[in-house]
C-alpha cells in the first residue's frame, strides 16, 4: 500500500503577512484572490485571500489559515490585518482582537509588545514594504477573532501571553505532525521561569499535573509542562542554567522515568506495570500480588492493589529511582526530586530531594 503524502500548510505568520499585503493593495484599488509573500528564508509562498476591502485611510483583508494535514488548533481560523496608511515613513505592528500581549520576560518579544514573533514580524514588514509607495508608512493591526478562545488550549497562559494567540512561524510553512515543532513550543516555558528569577523549576506532564501542583501549593509561575518529552525538557533545563528540577507527576508517567524512559508516549515505550512489579518483588511482595499487578491495565488499578497489600513504601523507592535516572540523564548537572500523585491529586510518595527542592519553592509538605 502506498502511503499518502502528508500535505504541508502555512503558519499564522504567513497568514498575517499575506493579509497585510492584501490590505495595502486594497487601499490601492487592487483586490487579488491571492498574494505572494516571502518566508524569512526567502521562499515564495502563495496565499489565498478570503476577503479584502478599502477604507478611507487604508484597507483590511482576511486569510483563512490552512494548516495542511497538521493537527493545528488554528486550522480554518480567520486571520485579519487592518492597515492605516501614514505619511510618516516607518511601520508599526499592533495586536488587535485575539492576538496576545507579552506580560512576562524571557521570550523573544519584550514585555508589553504584541505576541508576534520575530519571523512573522520580518514577513509582515517585507510584505508591507513590497507594496507601499515611496514616502509612505503604515500602522498594521493583526487580529484573530477566535484567538482569545483558542489561546486557552495553548501554553500562552503559562508563558504570560494574555488576550489571545501568538503569531508564530520560523519558516512560514507548517510541516504536518512535526514533533520538533511541538517540542520547541515547550522550551520557552523554561526561559520565562528563568527570567522570573527561579533556578528551581517544577516539571509536570500536562494540564492535569499542572492543576494538581498548583493545588498542592507549588508556585504556578515556576511550573512547566513537559508533555511526553521529559528528556528533552531536562536537557533544556540544563541549557537554560537551571539548577534544580522537581518532577511532579502521575504514577503512570513517573514510573516510566524510573525505568529510564524519557519519551513517555505509550507507543514509544511502556513498562509501567512491569517496573512497578519488579520493585514490589524486590521489596518482598507476595507472588499473588505481583501477578495481580501484571494483570492490571492502568497504574491507577495497580495503586489499589498496592494499597490493599499495604506496600505503599514502593512509591518512595520509585520516586528515588526516577530522580536517580533523571540526574544520570543530565550527567548530574541538575539536582532532581520526584513527587508521585494520583489523577485525583493525592500524593502517593516522594523522595528527600523533592522535599528539599519543594521547600525552596515555598512548599512544605511531608
Amino acid at each position: 500500500m502506498i502511503e499518502k503524502k502528508m500535505r504541508s500548510g502555512i503558519t499564522t505568520g504567513t497568514c498575517a503577512a499575506a493579509a497585510t499585503k492584501a490590505s495595502i493593495l486594497a487601499w490601492q484599488g487592487l483586490f487579488p484572490d491571492s498574494v505572494e509573500v516571502f518566508s524569512p528564508q526567502g521562499q515564495v509562498i502563495k496565499v489565498a485571500i478570503s476577503a479584502s476591502a478599502a477604507t478611507l485611510a487604508g484597507g483590511n483583508a482576511a486569510v483563512i489559515k490552512d494548516a495542511g494535514d497538521d493537527p493545528d488548533i488554528t486550522n480554518g481560523t480567520e486571520i485579519r490585518a487592518e492597515v492605516y496608511i501614514s505619511d510618516e515613513i516607518g511601520l508599526t505592528i499592533k495586536a488587535g482582537q485575539g492576538v496576545g500581549v507579552v506580560t512576562k520576560p524571557g521570550l523573544s518579544i519584550s514585555v508589553g509588545e504584541p505576541a508576534i514573533n520575530p519571523g512573522p514580524r520580518q514577513m509582515i514588514t517585507q510584505a508591507a514594504t513590497d507594496v507601499l509607495p515611496a514616502g509612505k508608512g503604515a500602522v498594521i493591526t493583526i487580529s484573530i477573532p477566535e484567538g482569545e478562545r483558542l489561546a486557552k488550549k495553548t501554553l500562552n497562559p503559562i508563558l504570560g501571553i494574555t488576550g489571545g494567540l501568538s503569531v508564530i512561524g520560523t519558516t512560514g510553512i507548517v510541516e504536518p505532525m512535526s514533533e520538533e515543532a511541538f517540542k520547541s513550543s515547550l522550551s520557552p516555558q523554561i526561559s520565562v521561569i528563568k527570567a522570573l528569577g527561579y533556578s528551581s523549576i517544577v516539571f509536570v506532564p500536562g494540564k492535569i499535573g499542572q492543576d494538581i501542583a498548583c493545588r498542592s501549593g507549588l508556585p504556578a509561575e515556576a511550573i512547566a509542562q513537559t508533555s511526553n518529552f521529559i528528556g528533552y525538557m531536562l536537557e533544556n533545563a540544563v541549557t537554560h542554567g537551571m539548577k534544580e528540577v522537581l518532577i511532579f507527576g502521575h504514577l503512570g508517567k513517573v514510573v516510566k522515568v524510573a525505568a529510564g524512559i524519557f519519551h513517555t508516549h505509550n507507543r514509544v515505550a511502556d513498562a509501567r506495570l512491569e517496573t512497578i512489579a519488579a520493585y514490589l518483588a524486590a521489596a518482598g511482595a507476595p507472588q499473588a500480588m505481583i501477578c495481580s499487578i501484571l494483570e492490571c491495565t492502568t497504574t491507577e488499578a495497580a495503586a489499589e492493589i498496592i494499597k490493599e497489600y499495604q506496600y505503599e513504601s514502593v512509591y518512595k523507592t520509585l520516586a528515588q529511582r526516577a530522580t536517580a535516572r533523571a540526574e544520570r540523564y543530565t550527567f548530574n548537572e541538575l539536582k532532581v526530586g520526584t513527587v508521585i500523585v494520583t489523577l485525583r491529586g493525592e500524593i502517593l510518595g516522594m523522595d528527600d530531594g523533592a522535599e528539599e527542592i519543594g521547600a525552596k519553592l515555598g512548599w512544605h509538605i511531608k
